[in-house]
């Protein structure tokens, strides 16, 4: 299974809450090309994960309006400081559903977390805003790295 961990775009700091931080008109700008290169890639998703967070909504929003994501499921634990076993509980039941792509769209320090948690041996990159990681997870349920893309 594919397995595409995105940090959202680039958000203000003007919000009541950290949750309600919102994209920039960059941040909107980054998510709709990061979309743009998924689908130069021929990528496809069969299932969307995100954050509750108002810049991880709009991120997935922007991106997919470019990249086909089929189902989209937020998810409480893809928060700032969520527990990253609970996210790869779920990549693994999708796993263990037959399910061949996801993309995951979270927050820093999580997406690095994420990425070392089905990457043992790999240092996690540095996410940019709207950087994406792209793993090979295997049926036993061990990643590999295969890419790393930060919109220039």
């Amino acid at each position: 299974m594919k397995v595409c961990i995105m940090r959202h775009g680039e958000a203000g700091f003007s919000a009541s809450s950290d949750s309600s931080r919102s994209l920039t008109k960059y941040g909107c700008e980054q998510a709709s090309k990061a979309g743009l290169w998924l689908r130069q890639q021929n990528f496809q998703f069969d299932l969307g994960l995100v954050s509750p967070y108002i810049r991880a909504q709009q991120t997935l929003e922007q991106l997919s309006s470019h990249a086909s994501i089929f189902q989209v499921e937020t998810n409480k634990a893809l928060v700032p400081g969520g527990d990253p076993a609970q996210v790869v509980n779920r990549l693994i039941e999708s796993l263990m559903s037959n399910i061949k792509s996801v993309i995951v769209v979270s927050h820093l320090p999580l997406v690095g977390y994420l990425v070392n948690e089905l990457c043992p041996d790999v240092s996690p990159p540095m996410f940019a805003t709207a950087a994406i990681a792209c793993i090979d997870l295997s049926s036993d349920v061990v990643g590999k790295l295969e890419w790393f893309h930060q919109a220039g």
